[in-house]
């Protein structure tokens, strides 16, 4: 069928041009041709754009600013899917067009329902409050020295009705557990929004979660009755819970963090340094509980049962043993699932398990893009908001990438199975995989890039270490490790299990430390993720030479994330901290003393890695303990900065003077009319109202939280 397209439309322009020049009519009907003879010989790809389609319309709807955009949307892509059925007369190209902008709009239709439909009471402002609340959930985090607990408050307390606060390791009663009742004290603030433009916005998660405030407790935590009779969801995470500390024992040490990690997916053991180090060099995605590792739990377990049921010639001759095998790999991924906390890239890889469980007792072709994208399809319209945070994107990106890679008939052919040694055979295997690993990580490049403003170089090669270590020596030893303990014989695996997780953070060490492992960039524009997105699943998705088409929006989103400029000065939407991008690429903060977490927000969001300087130590600066003032150089303009940085109240005529002189006034308080600046005032009051700035000294270009944000359900002011 490919053939005919390929043939096809010079065969229609040839017979155009024995008639002479063509005419418009003709043009028109030699595309109509040209077109419906490619969706022709793609017909069976069609399908796998209907989960696009339903993502276009919600990434619409969380793009679009308010109301009315998203319902000219709706009435937009209802109207195109209405004249492309009216308008099909038989064709592929209609219906094909019908159906995509149906799910569109069905799309957009949901997510926004479905925010609706999860809204809940936020905490107003900032408050100190003594209160009591159930347990809902809790997650320790030993490498923190913290524990996150979900809370339901008494209505009496007048709070929302669900919240989280962290409280310190020391502070929490012995023996607590979902379900039991407690007395506290705590700092209590509305769900953080984005600090600066293009950062995670924490205040959309929560409203999907429906966590009205967060904060952290003031002292220790009394237990007022301990948890009662629990339902099989409190007891799934208490048995999650005790799981994992029985792993951190067993296997102790830094490793004892990551062994957890792989059977239940608790990263809270995880050292900061250990995690960074994972993430730098490719490596975080072992952590977070997927395709990789439900696919070696239900493979193990069908091998183990296929081995067990053959032992009886009875059921050997008789029994449809992979069946029967399948039906139990099943139930072990689901159960999987479960004790795994039941996260996005989880519940993915089970429906995908599952669906190849299927496939496989009606004897059809296991993995396909058609189940990548049933699996898609199922979870966005479950979680429709999953589709704007990493984790779907990243999994879902990762197996198309690898399922379409290795459904191209060229690398099928050179996998077949031939006569030849076990050297050939190894070394096709070993080209395989490096060329899987180089493909994985450039279709997971520009995911990281966008929401991280950072992505790991070396991935692919540590992979080819790493993926082996992890299945085939890290999960067999650790399962082994666990039964074994039910009879108390389980330290000498426990042991082996160490060393070999050893091994593993070794190689994320020193693969993170190798020069050149990370590309940072700054906030990256929707348009230029857009492009890249659309350029790679037009590459995945289609099967004729068409595809190839797809490499121009990819270069072009490329390179349209490349050119774009970094901000020259980031401030927070707390107009606390401020973050000057020199000419030579570093970060000079106006709080030097400001936290890790506040220096890795700056520093990603400029795309600079290196270490921030103090803002007074620039050569153009003049600080003192209440007042900064900077003169910055661009394109032979020189702009003058202005920031308060102290709680301190400033001579009211001094103030006005400086503010005269400055181009720019940077405070975290109020301040008072006189104080005119040539070019901006970002006091309180109007940070209040934007949020986080990046400013670009060069276009003269003020990007502010609130314009991203728009009017959401989740914004922060009105």
């Amino acid at each position: 069928m490919a053939s005919e397209y390929r043939s096809g439309p010079s065969i229609a322009f040839r017979r155009l041009q024995r008639g002479g020049w063509p005419d418009a009519a003709s043009l028109r009907a030699w595309a109509g041709e040209a077109i419906e003879t490619w969706l022709e010989a793609e017909r069976d790809q069609l399908a796998l754009w209907l989960p696009v389609g339903l993502g276009l319309g919600i990434a619409a709807w969380f793009i679009l600013p308010d109301a009315a955009g998203w319902l000219a949307f709706l009435l937009v892509a209802a109207g195109i899917s209405g004249l492309g059925f009216v308008l099909a007369r038989g064709g592929r190209l209609g219906h094909a067009t019908g159906l995509f902008a149906l799910a569109a709009a069905i799309g957009c239709a949901i997510v926004w329902g479905r925010a609706e439909h999860v809204a809940a009471p936020r905490l107003e402002r900032p408050l100190v409050v003594t209160f009591s609340a159930t347990v809902e959930a809790l997650q320790p985090s030993p490498a923190r020295d913290v524990v996150r607990l979900t809370l339901l408050p008494d209505a009496a307390a007048g709070l929302p009705p669900r919240i989280r606060v962290n409280a310190g390791l020391g502070d929490v009663p012995a023996g607590l557990g979902a379900g039991a009742r407690l007395s506290l004290r705590a700092r209590l603030m509305p769900p953080p929004p984005a600090a600066v433009p293009g950062a995670y916005d924490f205040a959309r998660t929560a409203w999907f979660q429906g966590l009205g405030a967060t904060g952290r407790t003031l002292g220790p935590v009394t237990l007022a009755a301990p948890a009662g009779r629990a339902g099989w969801s409190a007891w799934l995470a208490d048995l999650r819970m005790r799981l994992s500390a029985h792993i951190r024992e067993q296997a102790g040490g830094a490793e004892g963090g990551i062994a957890a990690a792989f059977v239940t997916g608790d990263q809270g053991a995880i050292a900061e340094e250990d995690a960074e180090a994972m993430r730098r060099s490719g490596l975080a995605h072992l952590l977070s509980i997927s395709g990789l590792h439900v696919t070696a739990v239900i493979a193990a377990t069908m091998f183990v049962l296929m081995r067990l049921l053959a032992l009886s010639p009875r059921l050997a001759l008789g029994a449809p043993l992979l069946t029967i095998a399948a039906a139990g790999g099943a139930l072990m991924g689901i159960g999987y699932t479960l004790i795994a906390g039941a996260e996005v890239p989880t519940i993915r890889s089970c429906i995908a398990a599952l669906l190849v469980l299927a496939g496989m007792a009606m004897g059809r072709e296991a993995i396909t893009l058609r189940l990548v994208a049933t699996g898609a399809l199922i979870l966005l319209l479950a979680r429709p908001e999953a589709l704007a945070g990493p984790s779907f994107q990243l999994s879902f990106a990762a197996v198309t990438a690898i399922v379409a890679l290795h459904e191209h008939p060229g690398l099928r052919a050179f996998l077949a199975r031939r006569e030849e040694g076990w050297g050939g055979r190894i070394g096709r295997s070993f080209l395989s995989l490096m060329l899987t690993g180089i493909v994985v990580e450039a279709a997971l490049a520009p995911i990281a890039l966008f929401h991280f403003h950072r992505a790991g170089l070396y991935g692919a090669f540590a992979n080819i270490i790493a993926i082996p270590l992890t299945t085939f020596i890290l999960m067999p030893l650790e399962a082994g490790a666990l039964l074994l303990d039910a009879v108390g014989l389980g330290a000498p695996l426990w042991w082996l299990t160490a060393k070999s997780l050893a091994l593993l953070l070794w190689l994320a060490h020193h693969v993170a430390d190798a020069p050149g492992a990370v590309a940072a960039l700054p906030s990256m524009p929707y348009g230029a993720f857009a492009l890249m997105v659309t350029g790679g699943l037009w590459l995945a998705l289609w099967r004729t030479r068409m595809r190839r088409i797809g490499l121009l929006p990819v270069a072009l989103g490329m390179l349209w994330a490349l050119l774009t400029p970094p901000p020259d000065i980031l401030v927070t939407g707390d107009g606390r901290h401020l973050a000057l991008r020199s000419g030579e690429g570093r970060l000079a903060l106006l709080r030097p003393r400001a936290g890790d977490y506040v220096r890795d927000l700056l520093g990603e969001s400029a795309g600079v890695e290196e270490e921030a300087l103090a803002l007074d130590g620039a050569p153009d600066a003049r600080c003192g303990p209440d007042l900064c003032a900077v003169d910055i150089f661009r394109d032979g303009r020189r702009w003058r900065l202005l920031a308060t940085r102290s709680s301190y109240l400033v001579d009211i005529g001094a103030m006005n003077r400086a503010c005269a002189a400055a181009d720019i006034v940077v405070s975290d308080r109020r301040l008072p009319r006189g104080c005119r600046p040539r070019w901006l005032k970002a006091d309180r009051p109007f940070l209040a109202r934007t949020g986080g700035l990046a400013i670009n000294l060069t276009s003269g270009q003020v990007r502010t939280a609130a314009g991203t944000i728009g009017r959401h359900p989740w914004r922060w002011t009105d």
